[in-house]
């Protein structure tokens, strides 16, 4: 009974992918099994398997980041090649301050790490807007946190800017428009 609780958990369609991660490996590890063993039980490939569960061995900064979705599994899978973990939280505020796809994070990854944090304070289009500074990224990530989206402020000059909040579906958007209202 508990087997079939577990299962019927992990199958639910509004878990993240850190929530499944985290059911997969309760389950493998309560269970004994392997990867190969639990994805037929569950009818899934067994990379699937494989790829949710190593989204654990993410530094807790990155999780989270997967867990509101500001970065999605296949952002994850492209930091996991990241070999220092500094580096890996510093490049994924980088990809969810950008909102880079993860084609654009894949180019990212593959410049050396001076140059790839040097774009930080630009706008994405490169339109040499005005820098950053710590306290406008601050509020990026107090955003972020608090609507669980990509949320970015781009500074166009002294004291001009846009504020783009990105969402994936109508919930996000309606979720933003209610905050928004209130």
């Amino acid at each position: 009974m508990v087997e079939a609780a577990l299962i019927e958990n992990i199958q639910r369609a509004d878990l993240n992918p850190i929530e499944k991660a985290q059911g997969f490996a309760d389950y493998l590890e309560r269970f004994g099994m392997t990867h190969e063993q639990l994805a037929v039980r569950l009818g899934l490939a067994r990379s699937t398997i494989t790829n949710l569960v190593a989204l654990l061995e993410l530094p807790p900064e990155v999780q989270n980041a997967v867990r509101v979705g500001q970065l999605s599994t296949g952002h994850a899978k492209l930091l996991k090649g990241v070999v220092d973990r500094e580096r890996m939280a510093a490049l994924a505020r980088e990809i969810v301050a950008r909102g880079l796809s993860v084609h654009a994070a894949e180019a990212l990854l593959k410049q050396p790490p001076a140059e790839a944090a040097a774009p930080r304070g630009e706008t994405p289009a490169g339109g040499g807007g005005a820098e950053k500074t710590a306290h406008v990224r601050g509020i990026e990530d107090e955003l972020r946190e608090k609507l669980g989206l990509k949320v970015e402020v781009r500074v166009t000059g002294k004291d001009r800017g846009r504020v783009v909040i990105g969402f994936e579906s109508n919930d996000d958007f309606e979720r933003v428009l209610e905050v928004l209202r209130r």
